[in-house]
């Protein structure tokens, strides 16, 4: 997303819960919704703990927001960061907040923010806990982040998920249920909806849901593989892109079965 129209973003980092070599993947993903106007990313900085940070905090343009570490036990930094994302809330320059932790402890931030009708983007690994998942407007893992191209071994997270076969997809009995349900929904008389409307539909329900956690790029990819849907390119005119429809084969099979005829009418 890019232009004056951009959502305008914060983006707020709980250092000690977001390793720093992901960063230049994740602001690549934060960037998809808007432009992020101020980055902050939150730690005791005079500790060794976060040494691995600092050139990603000055490659990035990332500000160091420094939380001492009062006692022994308490996370201070989860409460500097909590208090920022609130005066960044009422100063009314933002559209919406990216809150980049794996910490429950942020669930509660979350569902206040959206309360004041601003979006929530959450950024974690996939052992988040499922409250702070379900806070947020949209949630991304981290292991789908294409992080794998860079340089720097992330260790302690795992690779990003293989490619699903079109029969685990299909026997993924949740999975065809929840894309089954968003395209009927969303359809019009002839069964037909766009991808983008299927899309909306599918993070409301699931705030998590991501084509890239079954190893697809993109929903369109992840409902082709399936072989359940029929997929339609249809161009909107000269200098515009086209718009994918899916449609349900269900509906198309349907359609072209003959109606049989009433005997009793007949007779």
């Amino acid at each position: 997303m890019a232009g004056e129209d951009a959502a305008k973003l914060a983006v707020l980092i709980d250092a000690d819960n977001a390793q720093p070599a992901i960063i230049e993947f994740l602001l690549a993903e934060v960037a998809k919704y808007g432009t992020a106007q101020v980055k902050r990313a939150y730690g005791d900085w005079t500790g060794t703990n976060l040494r691995g940070w600092k050139d990603q905090l000055l490659t990035q343009s990332i500000q160091p927001i420094q939380q001492f570490a009062y006692t022994t036990g308490k996370n201070a930094t989860d409460a500097a960061l909590i208090i920022d994302a609130m005066d960044l809330l009422y100063s009314g320059r933002f559209d919406g907040f990216c809150l980049v932790s794996s910490d429950s402890d942020f669930t509660r931030l979350a569902v206040r923010i959206r309360e004041s009708g601003f979006t929530v983007y959450g950024f974690g690994e996939r052992k988040t806990p499922k409250p702070f998942v379900a806070a947020c407007d949209k949630f991304i893992y981290i292991e789908n982040l294409t992080y794998a191209q860079s340089a720097t071994p992330l260790d302690t997270l795992s690779g990003p998920v293989p490619r699903a076969s079109a029969a685990t997809l299909k026997g993924d009995a949740a999975l065809v249920t929840l894309l089954r349900n968003a395209v009927e929904a969303s359809s019009d008389d002839d069964g037909w909806t766009t991808l983008a409307n299927v899309g909306h539909i599918l993070t409301e329900q699931r705030p998590d849901f991501d084509a890239r956690s079954y190893g697809y790029a993109k929903l369109s990819d992840l409902m082709a593989a399936t072989t359940l849907f029929d997929l339609d390119r249809r161009g909107l005119g000269e200098g515009k892109s086209a718009v994918v429809y899916a449609r349900d084969k269900r509906r198309r099979d349907k359609a072209r079965k003959p109606v049989r005829a009433d005997p009793a009418r007949a007779s």
